[in-house]
């Protein structure tokens, strides 16, 4: 696991962007107007997200969707199991 991963999830815009991606894909323009930022601010915010894996950008068309991949998000949990140990440990 990338530590780009944790550096992207301590950001709460960041967070709140891969909330919005989880319900479905979406486009930079959409993004930014739903969090009303800067196109500067949106592209660091993605181009972050990007780095750790954990949004996906494809084309169509004249447009760039990103959407959230969520095999990093298992491998986070599994990870996070893994350090609490066993589930019968408390």
């Amino acid at each position: 696991m990338k530590t780009s991963v944790f550096k992207a999830l301590s950001d709460p815009i960041r967070r709140h962007i891969l909330l919005e991606l989880k319900k479905g894909r979406l486009n930079a323009g959409e993004l930014a107007e739903m969090f009303q930022i800067s196109p500067q601010a949106l592209s660091y915010h993605l181009r972050l997200l990007k780095e750790a894996d954990l949004v996906m950008e494809y084309k169509v068309k004249n447009y760039i969707y990103y959407e959230w991949n969520a095999t990093v998000f298992d491998e986070i949990y599994l990870w996070f199991k893994q350090m609490r140990g066993g589930d019968n440990e408390k």
